[in-house]
């Protein structure tokens, strides 16, 4: 089945890449285009052919994936005589990866039929460690024979295969997971700092809340941002709004409560109005501390001193 399945990879940054090494290793033929054509080469020398255009990708492919950013992102690889739908044949699948709203990617899947062409709605919950790992899991939303076409090359880039449902509930699942994601980050935050405004030393109280039944994997691996960023954000503060506006947005258009998911966005905002925007979104734990009047530096931190002790 490898050899015969053709894929088309458009945006190799670090999702999109880490997807394009994880193909590459299975042994997929693979084409790619990266708007930022240097972010692109460095596959090449492992067997992918570059393409000049989006719309060559899918000329090239039965199987294309696009992992881009936001729906901006999304309009310029896929619209215009070099796009994405102007090189779709009949019998392609196009697998729609990136987090966009299931009410866009239903109507893109209608002009995907247009053509012939069937479309996958197949968000992934994990980061750049867990897909380098290999540990991603694969939410897939579309017809069923799409699916198991593709589900080999989605098990190259995912330990975790599932078909979920329509076209469209793959993506709701998506937002549901990173709603949940912002509020436990921002939950967990206000307890450390509670925690620190008691005179508990940091790393104390992040080493034993992450030891205890609170601690979900995702906060485990998150919250050590909290004394020791990453080298880069992984997933920065900008993109989290920008999932949790379209969870509040489909929550709205659904009649579905959000409070917790609004009262974090709230949060997040305050994290940007203090110039963490570009930073992992991790760092919502230093506008909440800043918002206390802790310092980011723990070491200007006065050792807390009980209403009895200054009596």
């Amino acid at each position: 089945m490898t050899k015969h399945l053709r894929v088309g990879i458009v945006g190799l940054g670090d999702m999109g890449g880490g997807m394009a090494e994880r193909l590459l290793a299975a042994g997929f033929p693979l084409t790619g285009w990266n708007r930022t054509r240097a972010k692109a080469e460095r596959f090449v020398e492992r067997g992918m052919t570059l393409a000049q255009t989006p719309r060559e990708v899918a000329e090239r492919s039965d199987l294309i994936i696009s992992m881009v950013t936001d729906n901006a992102a999304l309009d310029a690889v896929l619209e215009g005589p070099d796009g994405v739908l102007a090189g779709l044949r009949p019998g392609t699948i196009l697998a729609e990866m990136s987090t966009t709203s299931p009410t866009r990617v239903r109507a893109l899947a209608e002009r995907v039929a247009e053509r012939g062409a069937q479309l996958l709605d197949a968000p992934v919950l994990g980061s750049i460690l867990t897909l380098r790992q290999g540990n991603l899991l694969v939410m897939v939303g579309g017809p069923r024979e799409a699916y198991e076409r593709a589900e080999p090359a989605f098990a190259a880039i995912g330990s975790t295969v599932r078909h979920v449902g329509e076209v469209g509930q793959a993506k709701a699942l998506k937002l549901a997971a990173n709603l949940n994601l912002a509020v436990q980050v921002v939950a967990f935050s206000e307890g450390i700092v509670l925690a620190e405004k008691m005179g508990v030393d940091r790393a104390v109280a992040l080493e034993t809340l992450l030891g205890g039944v609170i601690a979900s994997p995702a906060l485990k691996y998150r919250m050590p941002f909290v004394l020791q960023p990453p080298d880069y954000a992984w997933f920065d503060v900008s993109m989290i709004q920008k999932d949790l506006q379209l969870a509040l947005d489909l929550g709205h258009e659904l009649g579905a409560p959000l409070g917790t998911g609004a009262s974090a966005q709230e949060t997040f905002s305050t994290a940007r109005g203090f110039g963490y925007t570009n930073e992992d979104f991790a760092v919502v734990f230093h506008a909440v501390a800043k918002a206390a009047g802790i310092a980011r530096d723990p070491a200007s931190i006065p050792p807390y001193a009980s209403p009895e002790a200054k009596s």
